[in-house]
């Protein structure tokens, strides 16, 4: 009985990160069809939020108050909250949405998966993570990461259209739909790589914070 304890305590965070998976594949297909249909990214924003609060915050009083597990609102955390909010509602969900109305559903659906490349590099440098060469798990990172840099250039290259240069001279008619088109994909894909960078610093203030003063 205490080793299956011990090994569903031990599984339960993966668990959890599988449903988490699971739940935003649900959204990003609301999402989409939302947009798909008009809905301006903007409102679908503050409608996802607004839902989310509303779904939170019975959870958010009656555990934590109960629990005595509520900290004093003291002013570097509202600080720290507000910024999370900036990061992650504000900045992240808009330049997702954007970027996929340029792109595809797809294309940004296999691209925000730089995430954890950009929060573990970003990690490194904020000198939260350690990185040992010799250590086996991180050897595991470092791979990773490689792999993921290169097959995400390996997409944007491949997926999108072709770039005209301003330099080059083209005789077909078409070659200024084209460089619009080539332009409009670029710029989708710069935002979902800013989407990333936004979501992997929400994620790091969030450690930052829960281990501090709401741990």
């Amino acid at each position: 009985m205490g080793v299956g304890k011990k090994v569903l305590d031990d599984v339960k965070p993966y668990m959890m990160m599988v449903l988490l998976q699971v739940g935003y594949a649900g959204m990003y297909i609301v999402s989409v069809a939302s947009l798909k249909q008009g809905m301006s990214h903007l409102v679908l924003v503050t409608y996802r939020n607004i839902v989310a609060t509303a779904v939170m915050t019975p959870f958010a009083l009656i555990f934590e108050r109960y629990r005595g597990l509520r900290p004093k609102m003291t002013m570097p955390i509202f600080v720290k909250v507000c910024s999370l909010t900036l990061l992650e509602p504000v900045i992240d969900q808009n330049l997702y949405y954007l970027g996929n109305k340029l792109t595809s559903a797809s294309f940004s659906s296999a691209l925000v998966n730089i995430l954890p490349t950009v929060t573990f590099i970003m990690a490194i440098i904020l000198r939260m993570e350690k990185l040992r060469f010799r250590s086996l798990h991180s050897q595991a990172k470092v791979a990773g990461t490689i792999c993921t840099v290169t097959g995400t250039v390996l997409m944007i290259m491949y997926h999108g259209p072709v770039v005209q240069f301003p330099w080059a001279h083209h005789a077909d008619p078409s070659a200024a739909a084209a460089a619009q088109s080539s332009a409009t994909w670029l710029t989708g894909t710069v935002m979902i790589i800013a989407c990333c960078v936004a979501w992997a610093g929400f994620f790091v203030l969030q450690v930052k914070l829960t281990d501090g003063p709401l741990n």
